[in-house]
């Protein structure tokens, strides 16, 4: 019976809070099959349901929707590209950090953790300034840099955390067959590491997909700006198409929602790795 009941109260606090988050995402797509003379009724269903907003948004049927294909390209591109900078950079950190154990290394580590206590929309101004100086504003690879810089540490502390709780003798065994320490990051560390990898990759991934401000800033041109930012230009308009801003925005939302269903099970396991000590 005590079981039951705690499974009871479980259900009523996890029943309004489903439903509490499912309301947006429902009202999203409520608006992306409604016409636009209707999608303000207030319904719960509209009177003719259509598809012809997906068809102006795939068709590029609108001034703000004229580059929709590129755009949407260039989110998968970028976020794609800062997924695997990201796994380079915070795996070869992890590695030297903990199981080389270079002098110095946990110190810095600690010291890239000390950059999330500014929040990173007061970095945006000098991040903008020193994509300026180094002449790479309006470029893909500005964004890509920013957003390497604020996903990598907390990606090195991850996989360091993770990366402890590997036993040493495997290393040691390694290097006692006469492995290198090349070897011993890739036929050791790096298989034992593949839940973890997964997770702080999909982590660096999706952080670049919803990032606005960073690509409202650094990128301009229609041809290299992301969806997110394309996203925000339907708000430049005294009648902005609302029926169309909402169907677009489902469209960008399936993707990171697939990817994260596709490796939930190594997200949990992977970004809590190295939680709990034993």
């Amino acid at each position: 019976m005590r079981a039951v009941a705690d499974e009871a109260k479980l259900l009523l606090v996890g029943i309004p809070v489903l439903l509490w988050t499912m309301l947006p995402i429902y009202h999203l797509f409520l608006f992306s099959i409604s016409p636009k003379d209707s999608a303000f009724a207030g319904r719960l269903w509209p009177d003719h349901p259509t598809l012809r907003n997906f068809e102006f948004v795939f068709g590029q049927k609108h001034y703000y929707l004229s580059h929709f294909w590129q755009q949407i390209w260039n989110s998968l591109l970028i976020a794609v590209a800062v997924g695997a900078l990201t796994l380079f950079v915070a795996t070869a950190a992890a590695f030297a950090i903990s199981r080389l154990r270079v002098k110095g290394g946990r110190l810095i580590m600690n010291l890239s953790l000390f950059t999330y206590f500014i929040p990173a929309a007061f970095l945006a101004v000098p991040m903008y300034k020193t994509m300026g100086n180094y002449g790479l504003l309006n470029s893909q690879w500005a964004l890509i840099l920013a957003m390497v810089t604020i996903a990598a540490p907390y990606s090195i502390w991850v996989l360091k955390q993770a990366s402890d709780k590997l036993p040493y003798e495997l290393d040691e065994a390694a290097m006692m067959d006469g492995a290198t320490p090349l070897q011993l990051f890739r036929l050791v560390y790096l298989p034992l590491m593949t839940p973890s990898l997964v997770a702080v990759g999909t982590y660096a991934l999706l952080l670049a997909w919803n990032e606005y401000l960073y690509a409202f800033l650094l990128l301009s041109k229609d041809t290299d700006i992301t969806l997110a930012v394309a996203l925000g230009n339907f708000l430049a308009a005294d009648d902005s198409p609302w029926e169309l801003l909402m169907t677009t925005g489902l469209i960008y939302a399936l993707p990171p929602a697939a990817i994260y269903y596709a490796f939930k099970r190594y997200m949990v396991g992977g970004l809590t790795a190295g939680a709990v000590k034993s």
